[in-house]
């Protein structure tokens, strides 16, 4: 019995990553740092790519992958024209954290806050960090989970292949 439940978990957790290339963001409310709505399929960059990065205020991976993007972020915004859309799963208990930690760790990026983890949900999102990559058209071209040392330059070079 053991067996089957963690065969039928591996194959969740395979398809969750498996959502298609030319997929968009569904339909889900999300809120503003200041409480407003925000409807994930609205998500985009006037025609240009961005990128979507969940993540929790208790995520050490996720801190270090936002800490990273950080620090080019600027000049990745200079050279492409892209953004950066964080977007905070911490439960509504825990919302009031994320503006003071982005404040404190100076990400000059938007961030939005998932607090019912509904768009999460509806992406498949099993675990964070969990970013996306989406096209000037708003199509995601590649998503990915989980964070390891010096993967943001993997997303500057997808980000100036789309910009070409």
């Amino acid at each position: 019995m053991k067996r089957i439940a963690s065969l039928i978990l591996s194959l969740i957790a395979l398809v969750a990553v498996a959502i298609p290339a030319s997929a968009q963001f569904p339909s889900v409310q999300l809120k503003t740092l200041d409480g407003a709505p925000v409807d994930a399929a609205t998500l985009s960059n006037d025609g240009k790519p961005f990128v979507v990065s969940f993540f929790a205020t208790w995520c050490k991976p996720c801190l270090r992958e936002l800490k990273a993007i950080s620090e080019v972020y600027p000049d990745w915004q200079d050279e492409t024209g892209m953004k950066l859309i964080a977007i905070s799963i911490d439960e509504a208990q825990n919302a009031g954290k994320v503006r003071p930690l982005a404040d404190a760790l100076g990400w000059e990026y938007e961030v939005l806050l998932d607090t019912n983890s509904e768009l999460k949900a509806a992406m498949g999102i099993q675990s964070v960090p969990h970013l996306f990559i989406i096209d000037g058209n708003g199509k995601i071209v590649e998503n990915r989970s989980g964070y390891t040392e010096g993967s943001e330059e993997h997303i500057i070079e997808k980000i100036r292949e789309l910009t070409k």
